[in-house]
């Protein structure tokens, strides 16, 4: 008989939880409080996984036990296999009704402030008994951090670059960049505007590291210019909508902003081309099995952004920011 086969027959699934649950707390009197159960039984149960596998699992560092690299191999499958033994049960329940269960998603500021909170209030009013358990991040960190580590069932999120192999990637929308500002700026009143013109403006502009920076870098280097001097540097588009909407600086923002995010003092669309944009995309594991309930989560979410799929553009945003259109999901 194959070691593997071997294994799996003595393998129980106490001995995963305890792994997993050894390596999260950094010792094991702490796991055994998680697991409520007694430390000896915690100390016996790794004793006897090791035993098992024929290698050590943890090692004592200056944080506490820490998993050897046999450990890190282990725990990551025990993560994902107990984690898939969760969303099988989750399936089945949500199979009799698709609107019960928990839906763990990762967002960015920027959906977060925008058509997110449209699709959990329309969600949540036709499905009541459904949870939502939302976390907040950047793109990468949702990308490694959460979705890889089996810590949430889908992200939203905003990509320059190609999707990777091991994520599936259900397309919402291209967001286009728009340079903005507030209703009463002076060059609101101008119908034909370059960028050259507004480079000794005041600005408010994220840093080259964050996705929309980038685009931006690249699109004052592509026409010869550098950056705005006179700026002020901040990843967040709620607050670089904040301050645009002061009349007195120049900023960059996406277009779901311009057309969801019309709460306060309105900001205006210049007529500046900008040849940049990302795509909002739903990501979901390849390998991992999507919840009926995280289907439908996906069906309202294109249904919300419909809007902004079609033609028209600059209007279409321009239009939705001026009549603050009612967006609903059927």
């Amino acid at each position: 008989m194959r070691r593997a086969e071997q294994i799996s027959r003595r393998l129980k699934l106490r001995h995963l939880k305890v792994l997993v649950a050894v390596a999260g707390q950094k010792s094991m009197a702490r796991a055994a409080r998680q697991l409520a159960v007694s430390q000896p039984v915690v100390s016996k149960a790794i004793a006897d996984l090791e035993g098992l596998v024929g290698v050590r699992l943890f090692e004592r560092g200056v944080r506490g036990i820490e998993p050897t690299v046999y450990g890190r191999a282990l725990l990551k499958r025990s993560v994902a296999i107990l984690d898939d033994l969760n969303a099988s049960v989750i399936e089945l329940d949500s199979l009799a009704d698709p609107g019960v269960g928990e839906l763990r998603i990762g967002i960015t500021e920027a959906v977060g402030a925008t058509f997110m909170p449209v699709i959990v209030e329309r969600m949540s009013r036709k499905y009541p008994r459904l949870k939502f358990e939302l976390t907040l991040a950047d793109p990468r960190s949702l990308l490694e951090r959460e979705l890889r580590a089996r810590r949430v069932d889908l992200i939203i999120a905003r990509f320059p670059e190609e999707i990777p192999d091991d994520v599936e990637a259900t397309f919402l929308f291209r967001d286009p960049l728009y340079v903005v500002t507030g209703a009463a700026h002076p060059l609101v009143r101008r119908r034909k505007l370059t960028l050259v013109e507004l480079v000794n403006e005041p600005w408010v502009l994220p840093p080259a590291d964050h996705p929309i920076g980038a685009l931006i870098v690249s699109t004052f280097r592509r026409l010869g210019l550098q950056l705005p001097e006179n700026s002020v540097t901040i990843g967040s588009a709620t607050f670089t909508r904040s301050l645009v909407a002061s009349g007195r600086f120049l900023g960059v923002l996406a277009s779901t902003f311009v057309a969801f995010n019309q709460s306060g003092s309105p900001i205006r669309v210049l007529p500046i081309e900008l040849a940049s944009e990302l795509s909002v995309s739903v990501m979901a594991l390849r390998n991992r099995s999507i919840t009926p309930a995280a289907q439908l989560f996906i069906r309202c979410a294109q249904d919300v952004v419909s809007p902004l799929t079609g033609a028209g553009g600059r209007r279409r945003a321009e239009s939705l920011a001026r009549d603050r259109v009612r967006l609903v999901c059927s």
